[in-house]
């Protein structure tokens, strides 16, 4: 099936959007997972457990590919919370690790354009205690499910294009690879090329199947061993050719 028409001067233009309805702002509410809890950032619930999970990386690496941190004081790290909790765009989360009650992360959306029905997941600073768990992958799902439900046509993530482990994860979470824009932005003085990956409403049903199945508890041996990849159940659906 043609993803375009042609017009009567022989032109080939986009598709007929019919009915289009404009997607909701995303409120500021907590989203309940099995693994994980996304609650709005707030600088007096938060500040403290995320400033000691992110301690936890005495380097500082998790810090290298964001505007901002790392932050050598707890007083420090809460100002910076205290100058983007109450922003709607970016729109901050917490991410709550349900095993022990505490945050262990942040994510956010950003770019939320209601016009052209596009939003974008950034802003995300895994601690040590959150990568490579279960809840990582649920607080992505989350997020994604709930922009979706808003009625969100487009779904983007961005990243530095030498990130090569968020390149790797946004693949493994059934993004699209779009190209890469030379020359994007300046971060911490330094060029940075950006990335550009996406999932539009139209994969979204088998892309949330593929999350289910992997975090189905069916999923995992007594030893918390992943049965499949979620990687094995994505790749099939990556678009590579757009």
């Amino acid at each position: 099936m043609n993803n375009y028409e042609i017009n009567e001067f022989g032109q080939p233009i986009g598709l007929l959007i019919n009915n289009l309805q404009k997607p909701k702002f995303p409120e500021k509410i907590k989203i309940h997972g099995k693994f994980s809890i996304l609650e709005p950032l707030s600088s007096e619930i938060h500040a403290e457990d995320l400033y000691e999970a992110n301690s936890i990386d005495k380097n500082g690496e998790c810090w290298t590919y964001l505007n901002y941190g790392p932050f050598n004081t707890i007083s420090e790290y809460k100002k910076w919370i205290i100058g983007i909790e109450n922003l709607i765009d970016p729109t901050f989360y917490a991410i709550i690790d349900k095993n022990t009650s505490k945050a262990v992360g942040v994510i956010s959306y950003l770019r939320i354009d209601l016009e052209n029905s596009s939003i974008e997941v950034g802003h995300l600073n895994f601690s040590n205690l959150l990568k490579k768990t279960k809840a990582a992958t649920e607080s992505l799902y989350l997020l994604m499910n709930y922009a979706f439900e808003l009625g969100f046509r487009r779904y983007e993530w961005k990243c530095n294009s030498l990130n090569f482990p968020s390149k790797i994860a946004a693949e493994r979470f059934g993004f699209s690879y779009e190209g890469t824009f030379r020359q994007h932005t300046i971060n911490k003085n330094r060029n940075r090329d950006t990335s550009w990956f996406s999932i539009i409403d139209s994969e979204w049903k088998e892309i949330k199947a593929a999350f289910e199945i992997y975090l189905n508890d069916n999923n995992f041996d007594e030893n918390g061993n992943q049965k499949i990849s979620l990687s094995c159940l994505t790749k099939p659906l990556l678009k590579i050719n757009i």
